[in-house]
């Protein structure tokens, strides 16, 4: 009996212990580790690709460093998909995301959006040049190849009839693209228009559709990690004060965009 009661009491300060000194900041965390660990995308030309040596580089990656560097810490990138990047947040697996993702209310419920929010873009279309679709009504009854995770597929599906089968990443759909398996590539037109810098694609198709859907990114940290979330507020603020995007738009051949000029124009 009397062992039982000093086992029940350990266990109980065991509890305590674990409780009382509260949850530790993932900021103190990185910084104790000498590394930041930031999750982006590897197949998102010019936002986040491999080059020749196989090293992530792009918009996004070089966002990371500026963060990692006003940290005084390492960086790691560590390359997601759109059907993962939440999880790996919301298990810890990366401390910060930077990976193309629309902000979307369902969403806030899995991971905690920093704001100002730091870039938008449109929804489009890749298609084959020649292909009788002119306009978004004419995809009715065609069956299109899609990302898994992005939210506008069911959008665009039920808006405008297509069906839109997705694959995880953007390399699986381009290649059922070129093989015939569908009409068009539904994306995000920053892809797209990155892509048609490719000479593997710019000569064989185009994108002739307006965009729509115009959705603003958020990058993201884990829920809770309000310290943090205050951290990356401020740098977001400054970037936008600076005109950072703006700049790193021109640095990878990026299409300038409305937003990004509106939000330089309103902080600086």
């Amino acid at each position: 009996m009397l062992k039982w009661i000093m086992a029940t009491a350990f266990t109980a300060g065991m509890l305590a212990g674990s409780v009382l000194p509260g949850h530790a900041d993932v900021l103190d965390d990185i910084k104790a580790r000498g590394t930041l660990v930031v999750g982006v995308k590897a197949d998102y030309k010019p936002f986040g690709f491999r080059d020749p040596s196989g090293a992530i580089i792009g918009l996004e990656p070089d966002l990371a460093a500026d963060v990692a560097k006003r940290l005084g810490v390492k960086l790691e990138l560590v390359p997601v998909v759109s059907a993962n990047r939440m999880e790996f947040l919301a298990q810890g697996k990366i401390d910060l995301m930077i990976a193309t993702m629309s902000d979307k209310p369902e969403r806030r419920k899995i991971v905690q959006a920093i704001e100002p929010l730091y870039y938008a873009d449109f929804v489009n279309v890749l298609l084959p040049k020649g292909s009788p679709i002119k306009k978004w009504e004419d995809l009715a009854g065609k069956k299109l190849c899609g990302t898994t995770g992005a939210w506008y597929n069911k959008t665009v599906a039920e808006k405008y009839g297509p069906e839109v089968s997705a694959f995880d990443g953007s390399d699986k759909p381009l290649l059922s693209l070129k093989g015939g398996d569908c009409a068009g590539y539904v994306y995000d037109q920053t892809y797209i228009v990155g892509k048609l810098l490719d000479p593997d694609w710019k000569d064989g198709y185009a994108m002739p559709l307006p965009g729509i859907l115009e959705t603003p990114w958020s990058i993201n940290v884990k829920l809770g990690e309000e310290k943090f979330a205050k951290f990356m507020t401020d740098t977001s603020i400054d970037w936008m004060k600076k005109g950072t995007i703006v700049d790193l738009e021109k640095k990878w051949s990026v299409p300038a965009t409305e937003y990004a000029a509106r939000m330089h124009e309103k902080y600086k």
